[in-house]
């Protein structure tokens, strides 16, 4: 079970307490330009990265205030937690995680197809 630190209420909980809401620091589309495809952009379109993921969440069964944080979307590892509004965090040297090229929802159409890896732990 994954620890959440709320940073309103300052102390780590367990993740149920909490839900996920999305992707944080969405600017709201321009007034110019075409309004009805910017508005869809706006509310449908999210990236989807490997790596370091700026997400909003929600304490649910807590304060129930929202409050933003950096997560590794491979390895679930929690960056950094922040409130909301505050910009986001210059996290340094913390997004160098390892990772496996295989790992969390990699194919070979997303990371290339390598055959020595495609026989590890096979014997000749």
């Amino acid at each position: 079970m994954l620890l959440i630190h709320c940073p309103y209420c300052d102390d780590d909980r367990p993740e149920l307490e909490f839900r996920h809401a999305g992707e944080a620091h969405i600017a709201r589309p321009a007034a110019d330009g075409e309004p009805g495809r910017a508005v869809a952009d706006a509310l449908y379109l999210r990236t989807n990265n490997r790596g370091v993921v700026f997400e909003r969440w929600r304490h649910v069964h807590g304060c129930g205030r929202f409050f933003n944080a950096a997560r590794h979307s491979v390895s679930d590892k929690f960056l950094a937690f922040y409130e909301t509004g505050a910009p986001k965090p210059d996290l340094g040297n913390e997004v160098d995680l390892p990772q496996d090229p295989r790992g969390a929802g990699a194919t070979p159409a997303t990371v290339g197809f390598d055959p020595a890896l495609s026989n590890a732990g096979e014997e000749g």
